[in-house]
Protein backbone atom coordinates (compact mmCIF):
# COMPACT_ATOMS: atom_id res chain seq x y z
CA UNK A 1 0.00 0.00 0.00
CA UNK A 2 2.73 2.35 0.82
CA UNK A 3 4.73 1.94 -2.78
CA UNK A 4 0.92 2.44 -4.67
CA UNK A 5 0.82 5.91 -2.24
CA UNK A 6 4.10 6.88 -2.44
CA UNK A 7 3.49 6.69 -6.41
CA UNK A 8 0.13 8.80 -6.18
CA UNK A 9 1.96 11.14 -4.33
CA UNK A 10 4.54 11.67 -6.92
CA UNK A 11 1.47 12.10 -9.57
CA UNK A 12 0.33 14.68 -7.47
CA UNK A 13 3.27 16.79 -7.39
CA UNK A 14 4.03 16.55 -11.05
CA UNK A 15 0.21 17.31 -11.95
CA UNK A 16 0.54 20.30 -9.64
CA UNK A 17 3.64 21.20 -11.57
CA UNK A 18 1.95 21.00 -15.06
CA UNK A 19 -0.78 23.10 -13.76
CA UNK A 20 1.25 25.91 -13.18
CA UNK A 21 2.84 25.43 -16.52
CA UNK A 22 1.82 28.48 -18.73
CA UNK A 23 1.47 25.93 -21.91
CA UNK A 24 -0.98 23.69 -19.72
CA UNK A 25 -2.92 27.20 -18.93
CA UNK A 26 -3.58 28.02 -22.35
CA UNK A 27 -5.64 24.77 -23.31
CA UNK A 28 -8.86 25.04 -21.41
CA UNK A 29 -9.27 21.59 -22.15
CA UNK A 30 -6.27 20.12 -21.10
CA UNK A 31 -6.01 22.56 -18.06
CA UNK A 32 -9.98 21.19 -16.97
CA UNK A 33 -8.65 17.44 -17.26
CA UNK A 34 -5.58 17.87 -15.17
CA UNK A 35 -7.31 20.06 -12.35
CA UNK A 36 -9.88 17.15 -12.40
CA UNK A 37 -7.36 14.31 -11.48
CA UNK A 38 -5.52 16.50 -9.43
CA UNK A 39 -8.35 17.13 -6.83
CA UNK A 40 -9.64 13.66 -7.20
CA UNK A 41 -5.87 13.12 -5.77
CA UNK A 42 -6.12 15.30 -3.22
CA UNK A 43 -7.62 13.89 -0.60
CA UNK A 44 -5.62 10.55 -0.74
CA UNK A 45 -2.29 12.92 -0.28
CA UNK A 46 -3.57 14.54 2.47
CA UNK A 47 -4.36 11.10 4.06
CA UNK A 48 -1.16 9.82 3.58
CA UNK A 49 0.40 12.94 4.94
CA UNK A 50 -0.98 12.69 8.11
CA UNK A 51 -0.72 8.61 8.00
CA UNK A 52 2.97 9.25 7.57
CA UNK A 53 3.43 12.03 10.13
CA UNK A 54 1.83 9.50 13.09
CA UNK A 55 4.13 6.64 11.88
CA UNK A 56 6.94 9.23 12.33
CA UNK A 57 5.93 9.86 15.50
CA UNK A 58 5.32 6.33 16.79
CA UNK A 59 8.78 5.94 15.98
CA UNK A 60 9.88 8.90 18.05
CA UNK A 61 7.63 7.65 20.82
CA UNK A 62 9.38 4.24 20.42
CA UNK A 63 12.62 5.93 20.63
CA UNK A 64 12.13 7.12 23.95
CA UNK A 65 10.97 4.19 25.35
CA UNK A 66 14.16 2.26 24.44
CA UNK A 67 16.73 5.11 25.67
CA UNK A 68 15.03 6.45 29.04
CA UNK A 69 14.95 5.75 32.22
CA UNK A 70 12.51 8.23 33.82
CA UNK A 71 9.14 5.50 34.86
CA UNK A 72 6.94 8.99 34.30
CA UNK A 73 8.72 10.15 31.11
CA UNK A 74 8.46 5.70 30.11
CA UNK A 75 4.78 6.07 31.05
CA UNK A 76 3.89 9.04 28.68
CA UNK A 77 5.22 7.18 25.72
CA UNK A 78 3.38 4.42 26.36
CA UNK A 79 0.26 6.52 26.49
CA UNK A 80 1.19 8.92 22.87
CA UNK A 81 2.00 5.29 21.09
CA UNK A 82 -1.77 3.78 22.45
CA UNK A 83 -2.92 7.32 21.10
CA UNK A 84 -1.26 7.31 17.78
CA UNK A 85 -1.68 3.95 17.11
CA UNK A 86 -5.51 4.28 17.45
CA UNK A 87 -4.86 7.26 14.87
CA UNK A 88 -2.66 4.93 12.66
CA UNK A 89 -5.92 2.61 12.39
CA UNK A 90 -8.34 5.07 11.64
CA UNK A 91 -6.01 5.75 9.10
CA UNK A 92 -5.19 2.90 7.52
CA UNK A 93 -9.17 2.14 7.09
CA UNK A 94 -9.15 5.42 5.40
CA UNK A 95 -6.77 5.31 2.95
CA UNK A 96 -8.08 1.68 2.27
CA UNK A 97 -11.27 3.59 1.29
CA UNK A 98 -9.60 6.35 -0.75
CA UNK A 99 -7.80 3.52 -3.07
CA UNK A 100 -10.31 1.69 -3.58
CA UNK A 101 -11.22 2.19 -7.53
CA UNK A 102 -14.15 4.55 -7.89
CA UNK A 103 -16.34 3.87 -10.53
CA UNK A 104 -15.49 5.88 -13.61
CA UNK A 105 -18.76 6.69 -13.94
CA UNK A 106 -19.59 8.86 -10.67
CA UNK A 107 -18.22 11.96 -12.72
CA UNK A 108 -20.79 12.17 -15.12
CA UNK A 109 -24.24 14.30 -15.36
CA UNK A 110 -27.54 12.42 -15.05
CA UNK A 111 -30.86 12.84 -16.24
CA UNK A 112 -32.97 12.37 -13.26
CA UNK A 113 -36.26 11.09 -13.90
CA UNK A 114 -39.64 10.71 -10.82
CA UNK A 115 -42.74 9.14 -11.65
CA UNK A 116 -45.54 8.46 -9.76
CA UNK A 117 -46.56 4.93 -9.31
CA UNK A 118 -49.34 2.81 -7.45
CA UNK A 119 -51.62 5.12 -5.26
CA UNK A 120 -53.25 7.37 -7.87
CA UNK A 121 -53.11 10.66 -6.35
CA UNK A 122 -51.74 10.39 -3.17
CA UNK A 123 -48.74 8.63 -5.30
CA UNK A 124 -48.19 12.25 -7.27
CA UNK A 125 -48.12 14.00 -4.51
CA UNK A 126 -45.48 11.74 -3.08
CA UNK A 127 -43.75 12.40 -6.40
CA UNK A 128 -44.06 16.48 -5.86
CA UNK A 129 -42.80 15.68 -2.22
CA UNK A 130 -39.61 13.96 -3.42
CA UNK A 131 -39.33 16.34 -6.15
CA UNK A 132 -38.51 19.15 -3.93
CA UNK A 133 -36.70 17.15 -1.71
CA UNK A 134 -34.39 16.19 -4.50
CA UNK A 135 -34.57 19.66 -5.53
CA UNK A 136 -32.97 20.42 -1.86
CA UNK A 137 -30.57 18.82 -1.85
CA UNK A 138 -28.74 19.51 -5.77
CA UNK A 139 -29.19 22.81 -4.25
CA UNK A 140 -26.65 21.89 -1.02
CA UNK A 141 -24.52 20.23 -3.87
CA UNK A 142 -24.03 23.23 -6.25
CA UNK A 143 -25.51 21.67 -9.20
CA UNK A 144 -27.05 22.84 -12.05
CA UNK A 145 -30.79 21.45 -12.68
CA UNK A 146 -32.73 22.03 -15.82
CA UNK A 147 -36.06 21.15 -16.46
CA UNK A 148 -36.65 18.17 -19.35
CA UNK A 149 -40.55 17.61 -18.98
CA UNK A 150 -43.34 17.41 -16.16
CA UNK A 151 -46.53 16.45 -16.36
CA UNK A 152 -48.54 16.99 -12.97
CA UNK A 153 -50.76 15.74 -11.15
CA UNK A 154 -54.50 15.96 -11.56
CA UNK A 155 -54.94 17.23 -7.64
CA UNK A 156 -50.96 18.29 -7.11
CA UNK A 157 -47.89 17.01 -7.17
CA UNK A 158 -46.10 15.13 -10.39
CA UNK A 159 -47.17 12.42 -12.17
CA UNK A 160 -44.11 12.35 -14.05
CA UNK A 161 -41.21 14.75 -14.32
CA UNK A 162 -37.56 14.54 -15.68
CA UNK A 163 -34.82 17.16 -14.83
CA UNK A 164 -31.30 17.20 -16.21
CA UNK A 165 -28.45 17.31 -13.74
CA UNK A 166 -24.80 18.92 -13.75
CA UNK A 167 -22.42 19.01 -12.03
CA UNK A 168 -19.25 17.20 -9.92
CA UNK A 169 -19.13 13.63 -9.09
CA UNK A 170 -23.55 13.71 -9.63
CA UNK A 171 -23.85 10.16 -10.51
CA UNK A 172 -21.60 8.94 -7.96
CA UNK A 173 -24.07 10.12 -5.23
CA UNK A 174 -27.21 9.65 -7.36
CA UNK A 175 -26.54 6.05 -8.21
CA UNK A 176 -28.00 4.76 -5.75
CA UNK A 177 -31.48 6.64 -5.36
CA UNK A 178 -32.82 4.31 -8.61
CA UNK A 179 -35.85 1.96 -7.75
CA UNK A 180 -39.28 2.36 -6.07
CA UNK A 181 -39.45 4.81 -3.11
CA UNK A 182 -42.87 3.75 -0.89
CA UNK A 183 -44.96 6.42 1.15
CA UNK A 184 -47.12 5.12 3.99
CA UNK A 185 -49.15 7.80 5.46
CA UNK A 186 -52.69 9.32 6.31
CA UNK A 187 -53.09 10.92 2.69
CA UNK A 188 -55.12 14.62 3.24
CA UNK A 189 -58.30 12.82 1.35
CA UNK A 190 -58.74 9.89 3.79
CA UNK A 191 -61.47 10.64 5.94
CA UNK A 192 -60.92 8.05 8.57
CA UNK A 193 -57.37 8.44 9.22
CA UNK A 194 -56.22 5.47 7.97
CA UNK A 195 -52.50 4.71 6.63
CA UNK A 196 -51.93 4.16 2.83
CA UNK A 197 -49.40 3.01 1.10
CA UNK A 198 -48.30 4.70 -2.45
CA UNK A 199 -45.00 4.56 -4.41
CA UNK A 200 -42.83 6.62 -6.47
CA UNK A 201 -40.09 5.37 -8.92
CA UNK A 202 -36.87 6.99 -9.15
CA UNK A 203 -34.55 6.73 -12.39
CA UNK A 204 -31.04 7.96 -12.80
CA UNK A 205 -29.53 7.34 -16.39
CA UNK A 206 -26.14 8.98 -16.63
CA UNK A 207 -25.36 10.63 -19.88
CA UNK A 208 -23.31 8.35 -21.89
CA UNK A 209 -21.47 8.90 -24.90
CA UNK A 210 -21.52 5.97 -27.44
CA UNK A 211 -16.87 5.91 -26.73
CA UNK A 212 -18.42 5.27 -22.89
CA UNK A 213 -19.16 1.73 -24.16
CA UNK A 214 -18.28 -1.13 -26.72
CA UNK A 215 -20.52 0.38 -29.42
CA UNK A 216 -19.74 1.58 -32.66
CA UNK A 217 -21.11 4.48 -34.53
CA UNK A 218 -22.02 2.57 -37.41
CA UNK A 219 -23.83 0.07 -35.44
CA UNK A 220 -26.59 2.54 -34.36
CA UNK A 221 -29.28 3.55 -36.25
CA UNK A 222 -30.79 7.06 -35.61
CA UNK A 223 -34.26 8.48 -36.41
CA UNK A 224 -36.01 11.41 -35.97
CA UNK A 225 -39.45 12.17 -35.36
CA UNK A 226 -42.46 14.51 -34.64
CA UNK A 227 -42.76 13.87 -31.25
CA UNK A 228 -47.12 14.40 -30.32
CA UNK A 229 -47.48 17.07 -27.86
CA UNK A 230 -50.04 18.09 -25.23
CA UNK A 231 -52.18 20.14 -28.45
CA UNK A 232 -52.79 23.70 -28.86
CA UNK A 233 -49.63 25.68 -28.51
CA UNK A 234 -47.41 22.93 -26.87
CA UNK A 235 -48.17 20.93 -30.47
CA UNK A 236 -44.15 19.81 -31.98
CA UNK A 237 -44.06 21.02 -35.20
CA UNK A 238 -40.23 20.09 -35.29
CA UNK A 239 -38.73 16.52 -35.32
CA UNK A 240 -37.58 16.63 -31.72
CA UNK A 241 -38.16 13.33 -31.08
CA UNK A 242 -35.39 10.78 -31.66
CA UNK A 243 -34.90 7.10 -31.62
CA UNK A 244 -31.83 4.87 -31.15
CA UNK A 245 -31.41 1.56 -32.66
CA UNK A 246 -28.43 -0.83 -31.91
CA UNK A 247 -28.66 -2.73 -35.03
CA UNK A 248 -26.34 -6.00 -33.87
CA UNK A 249 -28.50 -6.39 -30.81
CA UNK A 250 -32.14 -5.07 -31.80
CA UNK A 251 -31.96 -2.83 -28.59
CA UNK A 252 -34.23 0.01 -29.11
CA UNK A 253 -34.30 3.54 -27.47
CA UNK A 254 -36.30 6.56 -27.62
CA UNK A 255 -37.16 9.91 -26.33
CA UNK A 256 -40.09 12.41 -26.72
CA UNK A 257 -39.82 14.03 -23.10
CA UNK A 258 -38.00 17.29 -24.29
CA UNK A 259 -39.07 20.26 -27.12
CA UNK A 260 -34.92 19.81 -27.69
CA UNK A 261 -33.65 17.30 -30.26
CA UNK A 262 -30.53 17.91 -28.42
CA UNK A 263 -31.55 16.75 -25.53
CA UNK A 264 -33.49 13.99 -26.01
CA UNK A 265 -30.69 12.47 -27.36
CA UNK A 266 -29.11 12.57 -24.21
CA UNK A 267 -31.81 10.50 -22.80
CA UNK A 268 -32.32 8.48 -25.76
CA UNK A 269 -28.64 7.17 -25.74
CA UNK A 270 -28.55 7.22 -21.61
CA UNK A 271 -31.48 4.48 -22.25
CA UNK A 272 -29.67 2.76 -24.89
CA UNK A 273 -26.22 2.07 -23.42
CA UNK A 274 -28.17 1.12 -20.48
CA UNK A 275 -29.80 -1.38 -21.74
CA UNK A 276 -26.99 -2.54 -23.45
CA UNK A 277 -24.97 -2.78 -20.28
CA UNK A 278 -27.84 -4.10 -18.13
CA UNK A 279 -27.64 -6.91 -21.18
CA UNK A 280 -24.28 -7.31 -20.36
CA UNK A 281 -23.80 -7.26 -16.63
CA UNK A 282 -27.03 -10.06 -16.45
CA UNK A 283 -24.65 -12.34 -19.22
CA UNK A 284 -21.60 -12.12 -16.77
CA UNK A 285 -23.77 -13.02 -13.92
CA UNK A 286 -24.94 -15.79 -15.78
CA UNK A 287 -21.31 -16.68 -16.25
CA UNK A 288 -20.20 -16.59 -12.32
CA UNK A 289 -20.91 -18.79 -9.77
CA UNK A 290 -20.51 -15.85 -7.35
CA UNK A 291 -20.86 -11.98 -7.13
CA UNK A 292 -20.65 -9.17 -5.17
CA UNK A 293 -24.03 -7.89 -3.76
CA UNK A 294 -24.75 -4.76 -5.81
CA UNK A 295 -26.65 -2.02 -3.78
CA UNK A 296 -27.89 -0.23 -6.87
CA UNK A 297 -29.76 -3.64 -7.48
CA UNK A 298 -30.91 -4.31 -11.26
CA UNK A 299 -31.73 -0.82 -11.71
CA UNK A 300 -35.84 -1.89 -12.12
CA UNK A 301 -37.72 0.22 -10.98
CA UNK A 302 -39.78 -1.67 -9.13
CA UNK A 303 -37.26 -2.72 -7.08
CA UNK A 304 -38.32 -1.22 -3.58
CA UNK A 305 -35.16 0.56 -2.13
CA UNK A 306 -36.60 2.60 0.73
CA UNK A 307 -39.95 3.79 2.59
CA UNK A 308 -41.09 6.79 3.84
CA UNK A 309 -43.07 6.45 7.04
CA UNK A 310 -44.68 9.45 8.22
CA UNK A 311 -46.46 7.88 11.31
CA UNK A 312 -42.60 7.14 13.13
CA UNK A 313 -41.06 9.77 11.32
CA UNK A 314 -38.95 7.26 9.91
CA UNK A 315 -36.89 6.58 6.23
CA UNK A 316 -35.58 3.28 6.15
CA UNK A 317 -33.55 2.06 3.25
CA UNK A 318 -33.77 -1.37 2.85
CA UNK A 319 -30.39 -2.15 1.02
CA UNK A 320 -28.56 -1.37 4.94
CA UNK A 321 -28.55 -3.20 7.92
CA UNK A 322 -29.26 -3.30 11.50
CA UNK A 323 -29.34 0.62 12.82
CA UNK A 324 -27.79 2.04 9.78
CA UNK A 325 -30.59 1.45 7.54
CA UNK A 326 -33.20 4.01 9.66
CA UNK A 327 -32.86 7.87 9.05
CA UNK A 328 -34.77 10.57 10.73
CA UNK A 329 -38.12 11.81 8.22
CA UNK A 330 -38.28 15.16 8.73
CA UNK A 331 -34.73 15.92 8.00
CA UNK A 332 -34.51 13.68 4.68
CA UNK A 333 -37.76 14.74 3.70
CA UNK A 334 -36.58 18.42 3.79
CA UNK A 335 -33.53 17.47 1.58
CA UNK A 336 -30.98 16.53 4.25
CA UNK A 337 -30.09 12.96 2.28
CA UNK A 338 -25.72 13.34 2.98
CA UNK A 339 -26.20 10.65 5.86
CA UNK A 340 -28.25 8.58 3.63
CA UNK A 341 -26.14 8.58 0.36
CA UNK A 342 -23.11 8.54 2.49
CA UNK A 343 -24.39 5.54 4.60
CA UNK A 344 -24.60 3.58 1.18
CA UNK A 345 -21.41 4.76 -0.61
CA UNK A 346 -19.87 3.03 2.75
CA UNK A 347 -21.20 0.37 2.58
CA UNK A 348 -20.84 0.23 -1.16
CA UNK A 349 -17.29 0.28 -0.52
CA UNK A 350 -16.82 -2.43 1.67
CA UNK A 351 -18.46 -4.67 -0.44
CA UNK A 352 -16.23 -3.73 -3.13
CA UNK A 353 -12.52 -4.24 -0.66
CA UNK A 354 -14.38 -7.66 0.39
CA UNK A 355 -14.64 -8.43 -3.83
CA UNK A 356 -11.17 -7.34 -3.96
CA UNK A 357 -9.71 -9.60 -1.12
CA UNK A 358 -11.18 -12.33 -2.42
CA UNK A 359 -9.85 -11.43 -6.06
CA UNK A 360 -6.43 -11.21 -4.76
Amino acid sequence: MLDKLSALREKYIYLEEQLSDPTTVSDQDKMRKLNKEYKNLQPIVEAFAKYERVLNEIASARAVLQTETDPEMRDMAKEEIETLQAQESVLTEELKVLLTPRDPEDEKDVIFEIRSGTGGDEAALFAGDLYRMYQRYFSTQGWDVELVDESPGTVGGYAKIVLDVTGENVYGKLKFESGAHRVQRVPDTEAKGRVHTSAATVAVLPKFEPEDIDIRKEDIRTDVFRASGAGGQHVNKTESGVRFTHLPTGVVAESTESRSQHKNRDIAMGRLIQQIRDAQAQQTQNALSSQRRSLVGSGDRSEKIRTYNWPQNRVTDHRLEGDNKNFNLDKVIEGDLEGVIEALLIADNAERMKGEAQED
